[in-house]
């Protein structure tokens, strides 16, 4: 049985995205206003972001998410521990880390496990309460390596797998979401992310399986729904 979507529940499952390379300040103060008014999950910003919307956001339930060795991956796993570490400490508390790719197409699990290991170390030594969602970048990825990427995520310890960047060459399908929920069972949370513009969109991905929405259509995706 399909979940009846209210506009209050439905926001509640978006992270409210704004990860241009030239958003600006007045933009990114818009973006935590606009999130106060529609009562959305988070704001995912860049990571020289994230002390403004900390604090923008102060007083309210809606958390600050950020990026990690974002959109490529190909940071060495100590840059991204240490960008975990400061953005924690600024108070991100979703970090949205992108997987060793290279890695992950040469079949070097261990260095794609060791590489999430170290963010999620990093983030959770920094300030309680930080979960780490792996960006898998299922464009570049075979179906086995998708499943071997969610394994990956899960012996780590992390707590979403998540289908895009968003700068790949493509972005979240609802074959993606059923494949990596299979993958990770109740284990982890999935996150779609990635050309999801509409309410039809968000709820085909939320219906595949998907915990949580990323979007910077997020206003457009929730005036669907009456109050």
């Amino acid at each position: 049985m399909q979940k009846e979507w209210t506009k209050a529940t439905l926001a509640k499952t978006i992270d409210h995205t704004l990860l241009k390379a030239i958003a600006t300040e007045q933009q990114v103060r818009e973006l935590c206003a606009e999130a106060k008014k529609y009562c959305f999950m988070s704001v995912c910003v860049n990571p020289s972001w994230v002390a403004l919307c900390a604090k923008e956001l102060a007083g309210t339930d809606i958390v600050v998410c950020t990026v990690i060795g974002f959109p490529l991956g190909a940071n060495s796993p100590a840059t991204k521990a240490a960008e975990a570490r400061l953005a924690a400490s600024q108070g991100a508390r979703e970090l949205d880390m992108v997987i060793n790719l290279g890695a992950a197409k040469a079949g070097d699990w261990k260095a794609v496990e060791e590489d999430i290991r170290g963010v999620v170390a990093a983030g959770t030594e920094a300030a309680s309460g930080v979960s780490i969602k792996v960006i898998i970048e299922t464009c570049y990825l075979t179906d086995s390596e998708k499943v071997k990427a969610c394994e990956a995520a899960a012996r780590a310890g992390a707590r979403f797998v998540k289908t895009s960047t968003g700068f790949g060459t493509g972005g979240a399908s609802a074959d993606d979401v059923r494949l990596m929920r299979k993958a990770v069972g109740d284990k982890l949370q999935v996150k779609a992310s990635g050309g999801i513009r509409s309410y039809h969109d968000a709820i085909l991905m939320l219906d595949a399986g998907a915990d949580r929405i990323g979007a910077s259509s997020s206003i457009a995706i929730v005036s669907e729904l009456p109050e």
